[in-house]
Order: C-alpha cells, then structure tokens, then sequence
C-alpha cells in the first residue's frame, strides 16, 4: 500500500498542473478568433481612429505587458487571464508588423525576414536555456517568459505573412484564408499520420493560425472594392470579443499538464 501510494505521489508530482490551457479543439477554436479579433480591433485603433500605427503600437504593448505581468504572477490557470494576454498580443502583432511593413518603409518580405529570424532566435535561445520549448515545460518563470516572447513574434510574423499574402499575390482575402486554412490541415494530418516532433507541429499550426485570423480579419472590414465585406471594426470586433467570452464560458478549458 505505501509503495502504490509513493508511486501515486511521485505520478502527481511528474505532472502538474499549467497555467495555460490544455490542447483541445476548445483551444484552437478560440485561438483563431483571437487572431481575427487582433486584425479587427488593431485596424480600429490605428485606421479608424486614425491614431497611426505607432501609437497603435504603444497603447497594446503597454496593454500586454500589465497582462502578461500578472499572467506570469499567477498561481494557477485562469481561462480570462490567458486569453486577455493572447488577444494582447494579436493587436500589438497587428499593429507592430503594419508599423514595420508600412511606416518603415521594409515591406512585407523584408519584415517577414526580420520577424522569421527573431523567431527563430527566441525558441534557440529558449532551447538552449530551458532544454526545450514544449509547453508542457512551463514550470519556472524564465520558460514563461520565453513563452510569451515567442508568441508574441508568432503572432506579429502571422500578421506580416497574412498580409503579403492577401495583398501581393492576387488571392485576395478569402485565397490567402484558404491556402492557410490548407497549411494547417496539412499540420493536422501530419499529427495523425507522421512521426514529426508534436512541438514542431504546434508551433508551426500556433504561427499559421495568425495569419488565418489575419486575412479573415480583413474580409470582414475591408472595403469592397478591395474584396471585403466592409463590415464596421468596432461591430466586428465586438462580436468577436463576445464569441471568445461565450467560448471560455460555455466550452470545457482545463489547465493543461507539464512535466516537472
């Protein structure tokens, strides 16, 4: 009895509790609305109210940081807590990639370029720091904080690339929705059918779902004759905030495992 309870114990301790959510279609469901409701809700505050991307820039990084501060603080999982930062860092994305493509002057190649190697750098420099980058791994705070930081490049190279894709290539919005929409079905199926590494499949479906919610985004606001739906920002980002919030309300989030 005393060895089957060690044995209980030890289990327990080798996998603990997160204090992010568990990988379940919940989570990509309400991942890629957050994507689009990043695209929806940046454009309103750098376009519609034509604050610039700059300032855009500033007011969601300041958001995020508060968010993310107390993300990191936290004790425990809190499905709003998470999500608040997730969306945080799909509208400093938007509105940091707009601000480097455009403003600067780079372009869409050479942002993507700057955002790929940064990328990159962030899972390197977590790799080696850490020993890997799964995010069953997050049991300190530096694994945490390289969590973040590399959500929030995956989030901004997701805008970049959402954006070349709709804008330069002739496939418009719903094109660039559906070549991506492929990439992760084809993610999907090498889940299923392939031995590749699961954390380089999640990164790799966490990355494409942003520009997903990108040319989404756009189909829902731009105007017509750009080949949208002209939709209001706000209207569209209010329904979007209020889908995510019935999601986390309604469907099942539990805190995923990591290994200790």
């Amino acid at each position: 009895m005393l060895e089957r309870t060690a044995l209980k114990n030890n289990d327990l301790a080798a996998h603990t509790l997160s204090k992010v959510p568990e990988l379940t279609l919940t989570f990509w469901i309400i991942k890629i609305a957050a994507t689009t409701l990043g695209e929806t809700g940046g454009d309103a505050v750098t376009m519609s109210m034509n604050l610039g991307y700059l300032v855009g820039t500033a007011i969601f990084a300041a958001i995020f940081l508060v968010a993310v501060a107390g993300q990191i603080k936290a004790e425990r999982f809190h499905p709003l807590l998470y999500w608040a930062v997730i969306v945080a860092t799909t509208t400093v994305g938007t509105t940091l990639a707009d601000f480097v493509d455009r403003s600067l002057g780079i372009g869409y190649p050479g942002g993507v370029s700057i955002l790929v190697a940064l990328l990159v750098l962030s899972l390197a420099v977590w790799r080696f720091s850490t020993g890997t980058v799964a995010v069953t791994s997050l049991h300190s705070r530096k694994a945490e904080t390289f969590y973040w930081v590399t959500i929030m490049l995956s989030q901004t190279l997701g805008t970049a690339l959402g954006d070349w894709m709709a804008d330069t290539n002739g496939l418009g919005y719903l094109g660039g929705a559906a070549v991506f929409s492929g990439g992760l079905l084809a993610i999907i199926a090498a889940y299923y059918w392939t031995s590749i590494s699961r954390v380089t499949l999640f990164w790799l479906a966490f990355i494409l779902t942003r520009p997903l919610g990108a040319t989404v985004g756009d189909f829902l606001d731009k105007p017509l004759n750009q080949g949208g739906l002209e939709l209001s920002r706000y209207t569209a980002s209010a329904v979007l905030l209020l889908f995510i919030a019935g999601c986390i309300w309604l469907l099942p989030q539990r805190a995923g495992r990591h290994h200790a």
